[in-house]
């Protein structure tokens, strides 16, 4: 196992066409860290400059205190799982498994011992004499991180690999490859778009746009301080509201909407007239007997919670209600926030207001 260094690392195509920027980063040995990002952010093209599979245009990229900026993919002591398979067909289970060892010529001992190990914590033990083809989508993913895990890597890098799974498989698998990262304690870098996996999955979330990282903390963290806008609505589902207002009362303590609705904020801000973005969260808003108008839109059940549509504020907004309540399109509500839930942004640059 070894930590990963990115040192103002960037990446250009073509040129001048910039894909990649400044991007410093330390991962620590046996963290899970997961990259993720809208399509196009860059997050891909970083793990593959890791992999040695893209040269970077400029920066340092170390694997332990090794610089392997320079190191041929197949000597920098990775093992990536991809987004398709990429199994060979003709080969049952045990074959795929064991290639790679085959090819580093390693003992026939050695060989049959790892995929023993790996095969029975990733539950393929009595797969390992069926072809691809035979298999399902999920039975074949295992095999494709068998095929990683059974060459003992110091860093495992992911490439969206439940991509194409099911909803409900997406879910099982998540739940087993954090288990195998908890039993393995291996270095592991992940790729996804999805937010959830990323909540669900990460010891640290590195949150990328345009080839700059935006954020980097813990799920929860960056559940409750987003960094800026730009983090606020793409973690947390469903997504952020958000809505333009101006800071105003003594010390700021309060916004006032485009409709002229006063909202209490947490901390007064002292930047009366301030043009800001207030983020609220689905789940944080409420409804009750005070609070601000809202009108229902659309109704969703969803079993557990039911998810409003109102309009409020001089916008769209979404509600997560947790009760079964007595709701009908049309209906008017009273919708409130707890100060301390209400996120403030400088309209301008997009930055969360200190101290809010």
């Amino acid at each position: 196992m070894a930590s990963v260094t990115l040192e103002n690392v960037s990446k250009s195509f073509a040129g001048n066409i910039r894909v990649l920027s400044g991007i410093n980063l330390e991962i620590e040995d046996g963290e899970f860290v997961v990259l993720v990002g809208p399509s196009g952010c860059g997050k891909s093209t970083l793990l593959r400059s890791i992999a040695g599979l893209e040269e970077v245009t400029g920066g340092e990229i170390r694997i332990g205190p090794r610089v392997v900026n320079d190191v041929a993919p197949r000597d920098r002591d990775i093992a990536m799982v991809f987004q398709s398979y990429a199994l060979y067909p003709h080969m049952d289970v045990t074959s795929n498994m064991s290639f790679g060892l085959m090819l580093r010529n390693e003992s026939e001992q050695t060989i049959s011992s790892r995929v023993s190990e790996a095969s029975g914590k990733l539950g393929l033990g009595t797969l390992l004499n069926r072809l691809p083809k035979h298999l399902s989508g999920g039975q074949r993913q295992r095999v494709a991180m068998g095929r990683a895990i059974v060459r003992k890597p110091q860093v495992f890098l992911f490439d969206e690999p439940l991509s194409n799974l099911d909803a409900k498989l997406r879910a099982q698998m998540r739940t087993e490859i954090k288990a195998l990262h908890q039993s393995l304690k291996t270095t592991s870098i992940y790729v996804t778009h999805d937010q959830v996996e990323a909540m669900t999955m990460a010891n640290r979330i590195v949150v990328m746009n345009e080839g700059i990282v935006q954020q980097v903390g813990p799920p929860l963290e960056l559940y409750d301080r987003p960094a800026n806008v730009f983090v606020a609505g793409f973690i947390g589902s469903p997504t952020m509201n958000f809505v333009d207002a101006t800071l105003a009362g003594e010390n700021g303590t309060t916004a006032i909407t485009s409709d002229g609705t006063h909202i209490p904020i947490a901390a007064g801000l002292g930047q009366n007239g301030l043009a800001v973005t207030l983020g609220l969260r689905p789940e944080h808003l409420q409804i009750s007997d005070a609070g601000f108008p809202a009108t229902i839109e659309v109704i969703e059940p969803l079993g557990m919670t039911t998810q409003l549509t109102v309009s409020a504020l001089g916008t769209s907004l979404t509600v997560m209600v947790l009760e079964r309540l007595p709701l009908a399109p049309g209906q008017r509500i009273r919708l409130s926030a707890a100060p301390l839930l209400v996120h403030v942004f400088d309209k301008a640059s997009g930055q969360r207001l200190a101290g809010s």
